[in-house]
């Protein structure tokens, strides 16, 4: 059961926009992927704000290759 509704709007681009678009993504995991893990470690806003990092460095300009999502860091 999904219980954020931001993984389920990222959920939906799986299931019915990513299947009709050739594979595009530079890095492992996937764009999607990234941002659903992000948003669970990271809650809301910050795992939005990593997740959108994270597909704006998908383009010629980056490597790519293995880029997990960073751990969530303790507050001071």
């Amino acid at each position: 059961m999904i219980r954020h509704p931001l993984i389920l709007l990222v959920r939906v681009y799986q299931w019915t926009i990513a299947p009709v678009l050739p594979p595009r993504c530079r890095f492992e995991p996937s764009c999607s992927q990234y941002m659903i893990e992000a948003l669970r470690t990271h809650g809301s806003i910050r795992g939005t704000w990593v997740g959108v990092k994270r597909v704006m460095r998908c383009n010629p300009l980056f490597d790519g290759g293995v880029d997990p999502v960073p751990d969530k860091q303790p507050h001071p």
